[in-house]
């Protein structure tokens, strides 16, 4: 969503720091360790208890095909060249069914996720979002590396799984973004953006979890979950509506719908 009038930062950097702080702090005593759990459950798994997993194999990517047909917020900033051009319809890739399937879409979510919060800190630094508080960069730096930590993880059940990694942000999502990506102006824009695009994960991770069939998968997935949603919270912030925060169609922040992951 773009504006006329450039829309600046109104809470406090001290409290936007402190909730920085305090994502990182549980993402690394809470969220890393259970990641950590998921991933040599992983090793251990069987590739067939990966291979036989639920409908969620191809749903996953149907579902954010469908999502992806809808109007997005816009992202102002860098090039778009990162952005992936491969087709929707050929996505998860060839070959990955089951958890592995979903383990790609995830991959891909994370990657889109990276390169959103990367090219808004690089508008920031280009003075194309005007006022820029130092606590909104650090924010955006926080998230951008938890997710980069996600996709890695993904990347590694496939890989431990003798496929290659995803490295392209998610084609149904792309083109919507590519579209609207030099729209924004100012920081509210991009906040809803980024808003967007972690709720579409937070939900598509809820939906999703109950699908797999892997112990490990399902732990893996309810590790990264919650810290998409801290990032909504603390993006509310960033948009003036925390405390009390409510999604964008009205729903209170704490009970998360589904409604954008099927």
């Amino acid at each position: 969503m773009s504006s006329d009038t450039t829309r600046t930062f109104g809470g406090s950097e001290h409290e936007l720091g402190a909730l920085t702080r305090e994502l990182e702090e549980l993402h690394h005593d809470v969220g890393m360790p259970a990641m950590g759990e998921a991933m040599t459950e992983i090793r251990a798994t069987s590739r067939r208890t990966f291979l036989i997993g639920a409908g969620a194999a191809v749903a996953g990517g149907a579902a954010l095909a469908a999502v992806g047909s809808g109007a997005l917020p816009a992202l102002a900033g860098a090039s778009t060249r990162r952005l992936s051009a491969v087709d929707a319809a050929a996505f998860p890739p060839a070959g990955l069914s089951g958890d592995l399937a979903v383990a790609a879409v995830a991959a891909s979510l994370e990657n889109l996720a990276v390169f959103a919060y990367s090219s808004g800190l690089s508008a920031a630094t280009a003075g194309k979002l005007g006022a820029v508080p130092p606590a909104v960069a650090t924010f955006a730096t926080a998230a951008k590396g938890q997710h980069q930590q996600h996709a890695d993880a993904w990347n590694a059940v496939l890989k431990s799984h003798g496929k290659s990694a995803v490295t392209v942000t998610n084609p149904a999502l792309t083109p919507t973004v590519r579209a609207d990506f030099a729209k924004v102006t100012d920081i509210a824009g991009l906040a809803e953006l980024a808003v967007m695009l972690e709720t579409i994960a937070a939900q598509t991770y809820q939906a999703e979890t109950a699908k797999l069939q892997s112990k490990a998968a399902i732990g893996l997935s309810s590790s990264i979950q919650p810290v998409e949603m801290q990032h909504i919270a603390i993006l509310y912030y960033v948009l003036g509506k925390y405390p009390g925060a409510q999604t964008m169609s009205g729903t209170p922040l704490a009970f998360n719908p589904t409604s954008q992951a099927v």
